[in-house]
């Protein structure tokens, strides 16, 4: 018998919430990111969930060619841009697009000789100060991409810190639109701005191409919830209670005894920890859902099991159906609770968890 921990993924969510992107952003093509195996979703199951996308985003150029030996033929981009080199021939040979982010990735292209039709996507440094051509500097770069014979297409972009908290004191989001529109001025090509967050509260800024990540999986991006935006969980971790403890009152409940009983508790044991995934720092009362109902973790959350208060939930028992996080308990919920954020929990699902795939 296996261990009743399993993940289910909705195909029918995934199609759904590229839908949401979509319909906030009508006049931009949409490009499916699924960098991070699909945000932990499975490649080739986000793959299929985006079929309607324009073309796939993703960073990993193992995974890009990947797309292609599973069938995809719509555009498909590197958001980091190619690593090396030697992956400009492979790139050329899969039609696979890039990001252009620093003066090195550019002389690689001026070295690069063999015929070929390449697509960049020029990155600008507009404040998030990650990758990327400063303002000022951006047009020369575009300049040298315009004369190497191979480009075929530069397409403008850059990417936004903070379009969750657009009025944000360090970065507000107009000064990054600002500094973008002053360092691409007057020069031609497509313009891709937009995450997830400026997809679905800033749509005005959508211009030619969107790129949603993690509300295409159903989490959140920040300023509102997941349902606040009609986004549906694609990802549903559950589990089984396969342990009963009554813990009487004083004493103390798992690893480094943290939570100590201030009554008599009925403690269910869950078989989920962190080697599945589940984060290790969850404090007490982390939402759980056990047989429908919400409860809270209590103690420390071990490799291969968590504890959590049943003695609000009398008929609970051995069995007893457990939802971590997905379709009833939002992701975002219980990442907020343990201090992290929900992109981290979808990718931090480990190997050993079953994944079944749903509608």
């Amino acid at each position: 018998m296996p261990r009743p921990i399993v993940a289910s993924i909705s195909i029918s969510a995934l199609q759904h919430n590229l839908a949401v992107a979509r319909a906030h952003a009508p006049g931009a093509r949409v490009w499916g990111v699924l960098k991070a195996n699909g945000y932990g979703h499975g490649l080739e199951r986000a793959m299929r969930g985006f079929a309607a996308a324009d073309g796939l985003a993703l960073i990993e150029p193992d995974y890009a060619v990947r797309l292609r030996e599973l069938g995809w033929t719509k555009p498909i981009l590197l958001l980091e841009g190619f690593f090396d080199a030697d992956d400009l021939p492979v790139l050329a040979q899969h039609d696979i697009q890039f990001a252009v982010h620093c003066e090195e990735q550019i002389a690689q292209l001026e070295a690069f000789t063999a015929a070929a039709s390449l697509h960049a996507h020029l990155k600008m440094n507009s404040g998030m100060n990650r990758l990327g051509f400063k303002p000022e500097t951006y047009r020369a770069a575009y300049a040298r991409l315009q004369k190497i014979p191979s480009v075929a297409s530069i397409t403008l972009m850059t990417h936004f810190a903070n379009a969750d908290d657009a009025g944000n004191p360090l970065l507000p989001l107009a000064e990054q639109v600002r500094r973008f529109q002053a360092g691409s001025e007057g020069l031609d090509g497509p313009r891709s701005l937009c995450n997830s967050a400026a997809d679905l509260m800033h749509a005005e800024l959508a211009n030619d191409w969107v790129r949603p990540g993690v509300m295409l999986y159903g989490g959140t991006p920040g300023g509102g919830s997941a349902a606040d935006f009609g986004l549906r969980a694609a990802m549903t971790l559950e589990s089984r209670i396969i342990g009963i403890q009554q813990v009487p009152a004083g004493e103390a409940i798992g690893y480094g005894s943290r939570f100590v009983a201030d009554k008599p508790m009925k403690i269910g044991v869950v078989a989920c920890g962190y080697a599945d995934g589940y984060p290790r720092h969850a404090p007490n009362g982390t939402p759980v859902l056990v047989d429908g109902v919400k409860t809270g973790t209590v103690g420390r959350v071990s490799m291969d099991m968590l504890t959590v208060d049943l003695t609000h939930i009398p008929d609970a028992d051995v069995g007893s159906q457990v939802e971590l996080w997905g379709s009833k308990l939002p992701i975002d919920e219980v990442a907020y609770a343990a201090g992290t954020i929900g992109y981290e929990l979808m990718c931090a699902l480990a190997p050993r968890v079953a994944v079944r795939e749903v509608d």
